[in-house]
């Protein structure tokens, strides 16, 4: 049986990327070592991360005048760094769209010398949709404006990138990376964990425009944009099986044909699950469809016990993962770039046989 694995992350890695890694598991290029056994130092290393640098660059198109910086301690470091290298003593500015939103706005109003003011929230409806940010909502001296692209638990995402004019926008892009034909150069900083997009847990990457790196050192160098940028990344060990892994995994994105073209075949993925929830009797989405996410795909049936039947069910055809968060319930299928449209039909055409068995009928078509 063929298993499918919908898990919003760690998720699915291409087939071919797994396969060249087995390859050069236990000799990489001749030297009788693996990645993992090397010296960050060495030769060979330096240049797995500069060709993974180079290969990120030409994928996001990241303008000349921005850092690319791997680091380690998932996307939720981040949500601590940020404020620290950019925004003390200043006021910094969120948005609430979900679970991520708010632990990033939690761990920023830890820190004493730093004003942290929500500006808009679609909390009053369980984060279904993206509020407007409109300019009278931004204070045109803060330190920056903090979004989350997609919320991979409520399964919605910015379909435009507000515009903030002179304040710089900020950006969790850990579930959408990769995936979405956002321009870099209308943020000040990305940064996003590696386990969705990129390459297994434990690498994460950090997108900063040089003239945002902090000319204060920081109390914790690890947390120190200029100081890792400076370092290449490498103050200290750097992830290095990560950012090997992450490597073959740009590798791979650029010979399909970059982000325009897996952005094309996200966007046919998703249509036709949500074709297939639209057109259901017994299935629903929860979400605002305009904000609707192609990433991380949130439904419900018309009760609790009967999700437990379905993902029970599911598991049994080789549908793995798609139990919802607890904070939502239901179901949630994750499409990131590595998920096959083959796992998507097979995952249709279940829902339709579950609904014809439980009563119902789906006019969905695949």
């Amino acid at each position: 049986m063929v298993v499918y694995n919908f898990s919003a992350g760690p998720a699915v890695l291409p087939g071919p990327v797994l396969k060249k890694a087995q390859e050069e598991l236990l000799d990489y290029q001749g030297s009788e070592m693996s990645v993992m056994e090397m010296s960050h130092r060495s030769s060979l290393f330096e240049e797995i991360i500069a060709d993974a640098e180079k290969l990120l660059r030409e994928l996001m198109e990241i303008p000349k005048n921005y850092r690319v910086l791997f680091l380690q301690g998932g996307a939720s470091l981040q949500f601590s760094a940020l404020p620290l290298n950019l925004a003390q003593n200043k006021k910094a500015l969120y948005v609430n769209t979900g679970s991520w939103s708010k632990k990033a706005i939690a761990a920023a109003q830890k820190i004493e010398n730093v004003e942290t003011k929500v500006i808009a929230s679609s909390e009053d409806k369980n984060f279904t949709y993206i509020p407007e940010i409109t300019q009278d909502l931004i204070d045109e001296d803060a330190a920056y404006l903090h979004i989350t692209t997609n919320e991979t638990i409520g399964g919605i995402r910015y379909q435009e990138i507000p515009d903030a004019e002179d304040v710089p926008v900020v950006a969790d892009m850990s579930s959408n990376i990769l995936t979405n034909d956002y321009k870099v150069s209308d943020f000040g900083v990305i940064y996003a964990g590696a386990q969705k997009n990129i390459g297994p847990a434990g690498l994460t990457v950090v997108i900063i425009r040089e003239d945002l790196l902090n000319d204060t050192p920081l109390f914790a160098p690890m947390l120190d944009y200029r100081l890792q940028a400076d370092s290449h990344s490498m103050y200290n060990t750097p992830p290095t099986f990560s950012i090997y892994m992450a490597k073959l995994v740009f590798e791979w994105l650029q010979d399909l044909g970059g982000v325009s073209q897996i952005l094309q075949e996200n966007q046919q993925k998703a249509s036709l699950l949500y074709e297939a929830i639209d057109c259901s009797s017994l299935f629903h989405s929860p979400v605002n469809k305009r904000d609707r996410s192609l990433t991380n795909v949130p439904f419900l049936t018309t009760s609790s016990q009967l999700d437990k039947e379905f993902i029970y069910a599911a598991q049994k055809q080789g549908l793995e993962n798609l139990k919802g968060h607890r904070s939502v319930g239901g179901m949630r299928a994750s499409l990131y770039n590595a998920f096959p449209m083959v796992g998507v039909r097979k995952l249709v055409d279940f829902m339709e046989e579950f609904e014809k068995a439980h009563g119902g009928k789906t006019h969905a078509s695949n």
